[in-house]
């Protein structure tokens, strides 16, 4: 095959964890089997702000800017949204050239590997650097087997004709199964027939018939099997011609659940991020068909990855979080913003574009209107800060006190806080006082003189369109 290789990769998995235990003391069962704990994503968080973090830990790791991307994949079972080509949106967050390709991959937990496969046709004809970005977050019914595994995560593959990660061999293979998974349109929970037997050999038959598929047989140091739950991949060991070791080694079913269209792309970055020389990728989606491929990485690929989880829920806590158990909607109007009017602030919003004044250089966040330091109107030179800075005055939201547009998610997440911090700008004696909200640590994690890191989450949804933007986070060590 042409040569593509994986020149970076990043993963990114919420900090938020349930352990089987608490589901136990819930329900007096927990019907997901080998799975100890899961990643949750907060109130925050969806497949889209999860694939944005793993993007740019990739892109941060191949030391590439977004408009260096010419090609991007997206995928997830889990969109945000049903209709809306949602890699625009990707796109724009990670500062992707406005000519750039742009594919979005769907419907089945296989659409992880259906973008890698698209990409490395892509960079193979075209060159370029190709960014493939898995994503989700499954949910099922709260008593049964899919919800109690369902976990959440996210992997990102840079993707160019050379690079340290070769994939030397690919292949594929399809089976009609219906019923095996699935989810309804206009479901929000995934379902399945249940009928162990067939769902079993619907699994073993096409990821053994993909590895069957490839030039040569491979002999891995690890293999990456897709994971429903903590039982299938290694029933499907023999099939795929590897031993439990191999699958057990770059897992993540047993600490993050399962991770849809991400489980095999984020068990991919976990061997390549550990510096594993040959992998084998398998993954399963429903109806059913599977893809495999062999990586070939004797050289270290660069990585960045954030998989560890650091707070634990109660089963209530669980349930708030995803928006089972809140409180709704207040009642009364808030400060109305229409989209198109957002759509103008997006560059502020995901870039954080502020201005220089041609007349006296002071900074300004948004660049618009009068200068605020000699009130001229001579324009603005387009300026992106780096996004990190310091907190120079916060405080909590808790019940009551969030206005009615951000209530709901309060509702969700809990207390949050609010802050004045001022942003970093090129030059150190410079920064830009804005409002932000915090996110990725609990209220009391933020005080006045910390330093913060900008990220990109869900600010509020109205009229059904959910707003993104940045928020404050506290800096990485």
């Amino acid at each position: 095959m042409s040569g593509t290789a994986i020149a970076a990769v990043g993963a990114y998995a919420p900090r938020f964890r349930i352990s089987a235990e608490a589901f136990e003391e819930a329900w007096g069962q927990f019907q997901a089997a080998g799975v100890s704990e899961k990643a949750v994503p907060a109130a925050d968080e969806d497949a889209l702000t999860m694939g944005y973090e793993a993007a740019t830990r990739a892109l941060a790791a191949a030391d590439l800017a977004g408009t260096e991307i010419s090609w991007l994949g997206f995928a997830t079972s889990t969109p945000p949204l049903e209709e809306e080509d949602l890699a625009v949106r990707l796109g724009a967050m990670l500062a992707l050239s406005e000519d750039a390709t742009r594919q979005v991959f769907t419907g089945s937990t296989r659409a992880g590997t259906r973008a890698l496969w698209a990409g490395m046709d892509a960079v193979a004809s075209a060159g370029g650097n190709g960014l493939v970005v898995a994503a989700d977050a499954p949910r099922g019914e709260p008593d049964d087997a899919i919800d109690h595994a369902a976990g959440a995560g996210a992997a990102a593959f840079v993707l160019a004709r050379d690079g340290p990660g070769k994939i030397v061999d690919r292949a594929e293979y399809a089976a009609p199964y219906p019923g095996t998974r699935f989810r309804g349109h206009g479901d929000e929970t995934t379902d399945g027939l249940g009928i162990t037997g067939y769902d079993r050999q619907a699994f073993t038959e096409t990821i053994g018939g993909a590895v069957d598929g490839l030039e040569t047989a491979p002999d891995p140091d690890v293999a990456a099997i897709q994971a429903p739950d903590g039982k299938l991949p290694y029933r499907a060991a023999g099939a795929a011609g590897v031993g439990t070791d191999e699958i057990q080694a770059c897992a993540t079913i047993h600490d993050l659940g399962d991770l849809g269209a991400a489980s095999v792309p984020v068990s991919l970055a976990r061997a390549l991020a550990d510096g594993v020389d040959s992998i084998l990728a398998v993954s399963n989606g429903s109806g059913a068909g599977a893809d495999a491929f062999v990586v070939d990485a004797a050289d270290d690929v660069p990585a960045a990855i954030a998989l560890d989880g650091g707070d634990a829920l109660s089963y209530a806590e669980y349930l708030r979080q995803r928006g089972v158990v809140t409180s709704g909607p207040p009642s009364g109007g808030g400060a109305y913003v229409s989209v198109p009017t957002w759509r103008r602030s997006i560059p502020q919003r995901y870039r954080l574009v502020a201005g220089r004044c041609h007349e006296c250089d002071a900074l300004a966040f948004p660049p618009e209107g009068a200068c605020s330091e000699c009130g001229t109107l001579a324009g603005y030179e387009t300026v992106e800060l780096p996004g990190d800075g310091t907190i120079e005055a916060v405080t909590t939201i808790s019940q009551g006190g969030a206005p009615p547009e951000f209530a709901e998610g309060q509702a969700q997440s809990g207390d949050y806080a609010a802050a004045i911090v001022a942003l970093d700008a090129d030059d150190a004696s410079e920064a830009v006082s804005i409002p932000a909200m915090g996110t990725d640590a609990d209220p009391g994690a933020f005080a006045v003189g910390d330093r913060i890191e900008t990220t990109i989450r869900r600010i509020y949804t109205q009229e059904g369109v959910t707003r993104y933007g940045f928020k404050v986070r506290p800096a990485a060590d």
